[in-house]
């Protein structure tokens, strides 16, 4: 139990959280959105500070991030709850559990902990990721100072729905997020993921305003947000509100949680996703899910070199040279080292 940050006490014993976009209004003894914070006697409450339910060594391909120390592990860690619901979760099993099972959910891992265990892993990052990271945000922060303090990396894997507030205070140790972009209408963001397109777009443009390194994943789900329209309309807002040097992942969809009557996505609607993406003027775009296909690889944007091949989370070939193509010596975006 720990006192939430980003919060305004109210009369009535009720308060204001301002942590993420939806600025819940929280009675006594009630809990906000995503479950996690609760009220108590006027004082929001973390019920997840401390407790991971999930900690995992992956490869940073995974998350998925591509530039940023390509073939390096990265600590991952998670706690219970998510102020998303979206029907195609694959984590939904923590990410919405219960409301009973949120309290001392997991086992107790402090930060420093986690930093240990992150170091002796071996890699170079810690993930906060699985669940949405903004809802544990001051296990979170304390984590990221002290990893940051270690020389580790950290990274958020989130639905881009934090507010202005919360994500300049950890942006001083927060190097790169990978943010998922899930669809292109209103309605998408109403009806299969509980949320409002337009607070997300702006969230985005923050943390591309305060320097973070950003990579953007669409899973696309066949009959939902797979029209050109809206994959064009992704593709367009990231080359003219983040810039064509930011990575995109259009990856493939598989039947889960509330969504089990869509099939998978047809390995053609990457392609064409892929493609209209590079002709919005996108540098990178890659194929996510279909290991093998080969949307997976860096190809130099100014010679077409292959600089990074992969297949899957496996990387085989790595040909950049500090960052730069070893046939022309264009830099390519990213985090090398």
């Amino acid at each position: 139990m720990k006192e939430a940050m980003f919060y305004e006490r109210l009369d009535a014993g009720r308060v204001r959280c301002g942590l993420c976009r939806f600025h819940c209004l929280i009675d006594p003894g009630k809990r906000g959105h995503c479950l996690v914070r609760e009220n108590r006697d006027g004082t929001l409450c973390s019920l997840v500070y401390g407790r991971a339910v999930a900690e995992q060594v992956d490869p940073i391909e995974k998350k998925p991030l591509f530039h940023l120390l390509p073939g390096s592990r990265t600590y991952s860690v998670a706690t219970v709850g998510c102020n998303f619901r979206c029907q195609h979760c694959q984590n939904f099993s923590i990410s919405q559990p219960e409301p009973t099972r949120i309290e001392n959910s997991g086992s107790y891992l402090p930060p420093d902990a986690i930093v240990e265990r992150a170091l002796s892993a071996g890699g170079g990052s810690i993930a906060y990721t699985y669940t949405e990271p903004t809802i544990f945000f001051e296990y979170a922060y304390e984590t990221a100072k002290l990893a940051h303090a270690a020389g580790l990396k950290n990274i958020f894997v989130t639905n881009g729905y934090i507010t202005n507030e919360a994500l300049a205070t950890i942006a001083p140790y927060l190097d790169a997020a990978n943010i998922d972009l899930k669809g292109f209408t209103r309605e998408f963001y109403r009806d299969v993921v509980g949320a409002d397109l337009d607070q997300v777009l702006e969230c985005i443009r923050e943390y591309h305003r305060l320097g973070i390194w950003l990579e953007i994943t669409t899973l696309i789900i066949p009959h939902h947000n797979d029209s050109e329209a809206q994959l064009r309309g992704i593709a367009e807002f990231i080359v003219n509100e983040i810039g064509p040097q930011t990575p995109w992942h259009v990856s493939q969809f598989y039947p889960t949680f509330q969504l089990t009557d869509e099939p998978r996505t047809p390995v053609g609607t990457l392609r064409a996703a892929r493609r209209i993406g590079q002709e919005a003027g996108l540098r990178y775009v890659y194929e996510g899910n279909v290991p093998g296909e080969g949307g997976e690889n860096t190809v130099c944007p100014s010679c077409g070199g292959l600089l990074i091949r992969r297949y899957g989370y496996l990387i085989e070939k790595n040909l950049l040279q500090r960052g730069k193509c070893p046939g022309c010596g264009s830099q390519i975006e990213g985090i090398w080292e």
